[in-house]
């Protein structure tokens, strides 16, 4: 009996330098060449360029008296700082925190805590979040002066928070007494001596922590998952090779790089390798991601599937000419056929990829291969990358499973992350002894090592790419008055892959409407949290031990809904 395991070698070694130290490399071998365009802020860097302002940048938080080890966080969206803090917290050792820019006050302050951030790096606002407002609300101490370090009761750790416009990186302006401004950070860098940013960078370890991301698990609220040098930069490498992607490609990047998928497979591949990143928009934008494919010539193009299905149904699709396009990797969510036919033939994209993973692996664990026969490419998530390990085995006993058979998957090899911080019970829940990630996924793995994915185990939901775990929804709206019950999931949708629907039910003698909780949830939790779909019942499917049974519930759902997955237009 074949059993599914599968390990690969691969001809190309693993990577064994940190961060800083390849990309020293990559920006000396290709200084003069183009590495980033930030096409809403009209700038462009080469590679010369920006080994230089992320010097700068990396001295200024010295100056700042931050270091190795420190979290440093970005709330924020796509912009070329944001890149630069990436690269500058790496060049000294300090930890970056990425904070999603759709985050509420209540949301952000879980985030700064769980996670101990010690400086945080905002813009003034993103469509209708007023990132100053909530700031405020959460340390009104801001209101002070912060000269001499921010003194904030709720968050001790916090000594800083930077202010900066990405419109307008220069401005000087301080809205409010507490905050720190862009250029006094560029400022800071004045006292240092131009030497220790080398002598930093040789005391670093492959295996420090460079990174934490925010992610679903299957109890609580979202897990700060720890990333390492190692982790990340050898993900970037493996996904770079697997697309032939080198220094003459060009990536237009519509995701966001607060998630895995953005830091590390956009920015990270490009710097890793030479290539030129493209920003088309501070936030996804369809147009926007068309008129930078033409105008900037890109070569590749990343997105989760519903940013691809907006791309082909813009009403000026026809107008833009995309024929300079020829790979790039679709994940986040479950990937159609139909619309890999599409974006194939479309698009121009015939050497597009398939991937998949988690963030506790860094992201990415497989791919599938521009060689694969057609239907391996939109049927499976491909092999696991070289020099990682992968498994398929039995949910009770733990055993690993024959070809072919239903088992949920998991990975070991370097691309497992250090663990969760702050949380070493959730962590050894997730690491087995033997250093195996459970990845909560179920599917099957065939003789040559593809694997299909049939389903999960975890509760969480992704809606058009981003992980939400349905307890923290449930935990606010239990904060509604008339709320006696409430349990949250996920049901298919032919537009985002899956939608969030809430049972509820309500105190007695109490009545509510669908409207009245879904605008309750707006401006308190993030708009891709609020349930699309809430059905007021008076029980809920339970086992005998009265727990709710959320997959009884799902199928109801569906079976009233007539076996239909919701539309979008």
């Amino acid at each position: 009996m074949t059993k599914s395991y599968c390990h690969r070698g691969g001809e190309t070694p693993l990577l064994g330098d940190t961060i800083p130290a390849h990309f020293a490399a990559v920006a000396q071998r290709f200084a003069g060449r183009e590495a980033l365009v930030s096409i809403p802020q009209k700038r462009r860097l080469t590679y010369a360029g920006l080994s230089q302002a992320l010097d700068r940048l990396a001295c200024g938080l010295l100056g700042l008296g931050y270091g190795k080890g420190d979290r440093i966080g970005v709330w924020s969206t796509n912009n070329i700082e944001w890149l630069l803090l990436q690269m500058a917290t790496a060049r000294i050792g300090a930890i970056l925190v990425n904070i999603n820019p759709a985050y509420r006050t209540r949301e952000l302050a879980y985030a700064l805590k769980r996670s101990e951030v010690q400086c945080l790096f905002a813009i003034p606002s993103f469509r209708s979040s007023d990132y100053v407002a909530m700031l405020l609300e959460l340390m009104p101490e801001l209101d002070q002066d912060a000269s001499a370090g921010l003194n904030c009761a709720e968050f001790p750790q916090l000594r800083r928070v930077v202010l900066y416009d990405p419109a307008n990186p220069n401005d000087t302006a301080r809205s409010h007494a507490g905050f720190t401004v862009w250029q006094e950070v560029l400022a800071a860098a004045y006292g240092i001596r131009p030497d220790k940013l080398d002598e930093i960078g040789a005391s670093l370890d492959i295996d420090d922590p460079i990174n934490i991301q925010y992610t679903s698990g299957t109890t609580g609220f979202p897990k700060a998952v720890v990333l390492t040098h190692h982790n990340i930069l050898n993900n970037a490498w493996f996904a770079a090779q697997a697309m032939h992607f080198t220094a003459d490609d060009r990536l237009c990047v519509p995701v966001p790089f607060y998630h895995c998928f953005g830091m590390v497979l956009a920015n990270l591949l490009c710097l890793s390798v030479g290539a030129c990143e493209v920003i088309a928009s501070d936030h996804f934008d369809p147009l926007a991601v068309l008129q930078a494919v033409e105008q900037e010539r890109c070569t590749a193009i990343h997105g989760v599937p519903t940013m691809f299905i907006a791309e082909l149904e813009h009403p000026r699709f026809a107008e833009f000419d995309l024929s300079s396009l020829r790979t790039g990797i679709m994940a986040g969510a479950p990937c159609p056929p139909p619309l890999m036919r599409r974006v194939i033939g479309e698009m121009h994209c015939a050497e597009i990829l398939i991937g998949y993973g988690e963030t506790e692996a860094s992201p990415l664990t497989h791919l599938t291969s521009r060689d694969d026969s057609f239907e391996r490419r939109i049927e499976t998530v491909g092999t696991n990358l070289p020099h990682q390990e992968v498994k398929v085995v039995h949910l009770d006993s733990g055993l690993t499973v024959a070809t072919g058979e239903v088992g949920e998957i998991c990975f070991r090899g370097h691309h497992v992350m250090k663990g969760y911080y702050g949380d070493a019970e959730a962590t050894a829940k997730a690491i087995d002894a033997n250093g195996w990630l459970r990845s909560g996924d179920l599917g099957t793995m065939d003789k040559d090592g593809y694997v299909r994915i049939t389903g999960r185990l975890k509760e969480m939901i992704i809606r058009g790419g981003e992980n939400i775990y349905p307890r923290e929804i449930e935990e606010f709206l239990f904060t509604h008055p008339k709320i006696a019950q409430v349990a949250v999931f996920g049901i298919p949708d032919a537009f985002y892959g899956e939608e969030i629907m809430a049972w509820v039910q309500l105190r007695a003698g109490q009545k509510a409407g669908e409207e009245e909780l879904q605008e309750f949830c707006r401006g308190n939790i993030a708009h891709f949290k609020i349930p699309r779909w809430i059905w007021f019942v008076d029980e809920f499917p339970t086992t005998v031990t009265g727990k709710l049974q959320k997959f009884r519930m799902r199928e109801m759902a569906l079976e009233k809904m007539g076996q239909e997955t919701t539309g979008r237009t």
